[in-house]
C-alpha cells in the first residue's frame, strides 16, 4: 500500500471519523454543526477533522469565522478502489465483465 494511502485508512480506523465522513455525504458542514452531533467535546472534533484534512478526506472553506467541512469524495473512492485492485485484483475484473453490455445481433 502507497504511503499516500496510509493516511487515509487511519483516518478510516476511527469510528467517529467515519461517521464525519457519513454525516458529510448529503453536504458541507459547520464545524459547530459537526460538533453537535457528537457527545465528545469540540477539540476532540477538531482533531478529528485535522486528521480527516490531512488524510485529504475532506477539505475546509472559511467563511467570515465560521469552517464548513466538505466530504472529497474521490479521495476516498480512488483510495479503497486501488487498496481492493490490489487485494482482490478478480474482483475487479469480475466487475468490468459484469458492466459490460451483452452484444446482441441485429438481423436486417
Amino acid at each position: 500500500m502507497a504511503d499516500d494511502q496510509t493516511g487515509v485508512f487511519k483516518a478510516l480506523a476511527d469510528p467517529t471519523r467515519r461517521q464525519i465522513l457519513q454525516d458529510l455525504r448529503d453536504g458541507e458542514l459547520a464545524a459547530g454543526e459537526i460538533a453537535s452531533r457528537f457527545p465528545i467535546s469540540g477539540p476532540s472534533i477538531s482533531r478529528h477533522l485535522t486528521v480527516l484534512k490531512a488524510a485529504g478526506l475532506v477539505e475546509e472553506r472559511r467563511a467570515a469565522n465560521r469552517i464548513y467541512y466538505s466530504l472529497v469524495e474521490e479521495r476516498l473512492a480512488v483510495s479503497l478502489g486501488n487498496f481492493l485492485s490490489v487485494v482482490c485484483p478478480e474482483q475487479v475484473v469480475m466487475r468490468h465483465k459484469r458492466k459490460k453490455p451483452s452484444r446482441t445481433r441485429s438481423t436486417p
